[in-house]
């Protein structure tokens, strides 16, 4: 079994493309396991010490429609003990009020049934005016916007990817 699970939801296939090259940066399908969250079991969850969640923001400030229709099922699952990480892909030219939301939203839901938020990820470089992904001053995850920064993208995922290796100790 591998070490890491990758739980994504993807309306346009941005955020699907950003977990396999998380995947593959982290050691391939031996160390990451990528579920689908419109397929996922909570069982699934139960798997892994490691867990990361990929989840664009969509519309104004709402979850990517699988996840929305899963939400309320992350009620069940037991994350305490286990180190959870997020990314997300949005718009901060197009929704600068409502930036990475769907990742906020996750990691407070997650936080409060036991998670261990690992993954951080600095705000500079980015222009926004609000993001409930905001904590202490940094993104609860990584941060991605291929609409308007899409060259930047492969290099945040390679540093991302690097951060994560030594957090989650693989």
């Amino acid at each position: 079994m591998s070490k890491i699970g990758l739980f994504v939801g993807s309306q346009t296939g941005k955020t699907e493309a950003a977990a396999e090259e998380i995947q593959e940066g982290l050691g391939g399908d031996g160390v990451v396991t990528i579920h689908k969250i419109e397929e996922a079991e909570n069982s699934d969850f139960e798997k892994y010490d490691n867990i990361i969640i990929g989840c664009p923001t969509w519309d104004i400030g709402e979850l990517q429609a699988d996840w929305d229709g899963y939400f309320e099922e992350l009620d069940n699952i037991n994350f305490s003990g286990k180190k959870v990480a997020y990314f997300g892909t949005g718009d901060q030219e197009g929704y600068p009020d409502n930036f990475m939301d769907a990742i906020g939203i996750l990691e407070a839901k997650i936080s409060e049934l036991g998670g261990s938020t690992v993954g951080n990820w600095p705000n500079e470089g980015y222009e926004f005016n609000e993001s409930k992904a905001l904590k202490n001053g940094k993104f609860i995850g990584l941060a991605l916007d291929d609409d308007n920064q899409s060259e930047l993208t492969e290099k945040r995922i390679k540093t991302w990817v690097a951060q994560l290796k030594q957090e989650f100790g693989v």
